[in-house]
């Protein structure tokens, strides 16, 4: 059965005059079919207990059906990459009739484009796990759906990156990445500010991969040491929304949205 999508929690911003963004929890749920579930009890329901001698139950061998619902990991992982690709194209559709915007998506080359307006647009979403964190769900239950957030950029300017990551990156894992200039900066910092830094900066790398098609490693392994300072001020002052600044070295704008825990770049 097709599971159906649902957006919870939506909310849009407007970095500028032609850029907006939209983040929104998104999750899949299959409608039971109570017609089809309960069709056999319902005779049971209906018929004449009495008639029904419950003494010839205790010789009655009893086999249990149970069916086979467990999907390979492969399966799983398609299933999940295929209703990810629903929910951040759903959420772009709110974002566009949120703007009055009559348009459609043509994501047959990147940088994604809208058809009539051209707008640039870019998806980002999340999962339980993640391969750069711990695979292993909180309280060790096996994760069988979707339950992410997703978030959704587009500007008439140029193309744009967004990320939103809700998982922590382990330090091993930016160490074997990140520039030599990046790890030096970030070992001098307290472990609750050298984590948040790393995490950050993962995203914004993540964001210009983006924009610029790089290949995966070749991206995160780019220098962007002089944002730290930056990064680091602005982690300091939690009760902000949201916190941008130029980046001088490439001309981009950065913002990065705590409470969202996402980072564009555009």
């Amino acid at each position: 059965m097709i599971p159906t999508l649902n957006l919870h929690d939506i909310q849009y911003s407007q970095l500028d005059s032609k850029t907006w963004c939209a983040t929104a929890q998104v999750t899949a749920s299959c409608p039971l079919i109570f017609s089809d579930l309960f069709s056999n009890s319902t005779l049971l329901l209906n018929a004449n207990l009495s008639n029904i001698n419950t003494d010839k139950f205790c010789h009655i061998t009893w086999h249990y059906y149970i069916p086979n619902a467990s999907l390979s990991a492969r399966k799983i992982a398609y299933e999940q990459r295929q209703q990810q690709r629903a929910g951040v194209r759903l959420l772009l559709q709110s974002l566009l009739n949120k703007l009055n915007i009559n348009d459609s998506l043509d994501d047959l080359s990147f940088p994604y484009r809208l058809v009539n307006s051209q707008y640039y647009v870019c998806f980002s979403h999340t999962g339980r796990s993640s391969p750069n964190t711990s695979t292993q769900p909180s309280g060790g239950k096996p994760f069988n759906g979707l339950d992410n957030k997703v978030a959704v950029v587009i500007s008439f300017h140029r193309p744009v990156g967004i990320d939103i990551e809700t998982n922590n990156l382990e330090w091993r894992v930016a160490k074997r990445f990140y520039h030599m200039n990046e790890i030096a900066i970030l070992q001098t910092l307290t472990f609750m500010q050298r984590d948040t830094v790393a995490k950050l900066l993962w995203q914004i790398k993540e964001s210009f991969i983006k924009i610029h098609q790089y290949k995966l490693a070749q991206g995160l392994g780019m220098d962007y040491s002089y944002l730290i300072t930056g990064l680091v001020n602005g982690i300091e002052e939690q009760a902000q929304l949201s916190l941008a600044f130029n980046d001088d070295k490439t001309g981009y704008y950065l913002v990065l949205l705590p409470k969202r825990q996402t980072v564009i770049v555009y």
